[in-house]
């Protein structure tokens, strides 16, 4: 047989079943698909924040609107809480890819504990966030309480939008004395802090459960008995692309 004879039926035996003819498994390709198609969605989330926010003519100051911390009163402490939720989700990626490290030699053990470590992460991470919501819907509608009051001095909305003082005379409607413009950026801005980071903590809520699921199957040894963690190689995956996106939700919400 010649050697094109005999690459052509060795091709046909890959493809004829039992076998992947690529160097990855099915499962991690359609996991890829996946986030490649999650990609897509929170790229345009983004994109229409992004487009919102460079067409408005005024947006709410990041280091007035994140400034507070549990259980530290009236303390201006901008961004401070923030970076604390993405050290706990940076750590919680850590400790899936020693997981996954682990699962490489078949260490039940070391699996078990390191996912373990990551579901306590993503956990404190989701009540982290369940604390910002609670607070910014509180702050949310003092601050529309406070926009709609054709009294509110001047220099409140300029320390809130950062804005030198000649600029903020552009922000009210000459007719009613009302801030239309300052309304509509803050509701706009409210809405896709809120949309977006939803959309996020959704992921990170079932990356959780998805993690408890295999803490279970790796503690009863259904890997071991399969011979490999590729599952949990997958469901790491899914973890630490969560994790890059909210890089990039930190950054467009929380930086700049």
């Amino acid at each position: 047989m010649s050697n094109a004879t005999a690459a052509t039926a060795q091709d046909t035996n890959a493809w004829g079943g039992g076998r992947s003819p690529y160097n990855v498994s099915y499962g991690k390709m359609m996991m890829w698909f996946f986030l490649l198609s999650d990609a897509l969605t929170f790229g345009a989330l983004l994109i229409s924040y992004g487009t919102t926010r460079f067409f408005s003519a005024v947006w709410p100051d990041a280091n007035q609107v994140f400034k507070s911390f549990p259980f530290m009163g009236e303390h201006d402490l901008p961004l401070l809480f923030v970076s604390l939720m993405t050290f706990i989700l940076i750590m919680s990626s850590v400790t899936m890819v020693l997981a996954v490290h682990a699962g490489h030699y078949g260490d039940k053990k070391s699996v078990a504990q390191w996912l373990l470590w990551t579901i306590i992460g993503g956990i404190c991470f989701l009540g982290c966030q369940a604390w910002e919501w609670t607070h910014l819907a509180g702050e949310c509608g003092g601050l529309w309480g406070t926009f709609t009051d054709v009294n509110t001095p001047v220099h409140e909305f300029q320390h809130f939008f950062n804005m030198k003082a000649p600029e903020v005379q552009n922000i009210f409607n000459p007719t009613t004395g009302h801030p239309l413009v300052a309304m509509q950026s803050t509701h706009n801005f409210f809405n896709y802090f809120f949309t977006i980071t939803g959309f996020h903590g959704g992921h990170v809520t079932s990356g959780v459960i998805f993690n408890i699921l295999m803490l279970v199957n790796t503690v009863n040894g259904t890997y071991e008995r399969r011979g490999h963690y590729e599952m949990v190689e997958k469901i790491g995956l899914y973890w630490h692309f969560v994790d890059l996106v909210w890089v990039f939700v930190f950054t467009c919400f929380y930086l700049l």
